[in-house]
């Protein structure tokens, strides 16, 4: 399941809803729009951070990175 909740995360960036540099739907987020638990929305979002999709700001919350070939 979070493999394809991470898939919707990036198509999203692909498409422009989260343009780069932009935050991107936090844990209780992410599991009110799936119906997930958090922590599967912590994987997702831990996933696409070590995928370098998304960055994280202690404090601050989950950006899309800064992607060099965008």
């Amino acid at each position: 399941m979070w493999r394809q909740i991470a898939a919707v995360i990036v198509g999203r960036i692909e498409d422009g809803t989260y343009p780069a540099g932009t935050k991107v739907p936090s844990v209780v987020e992410l599991s009110t729009e799936f119906g997930v638990a958090a922590s599967t929305a912590q994987k997702v979002l831990a996933h696409l951070k070590s995928e370098g999709v998304v960055r994280a700001e202690v404090g601050l919350g989950t950006f899309v990175a800064d992607r060099p070939d965008s």
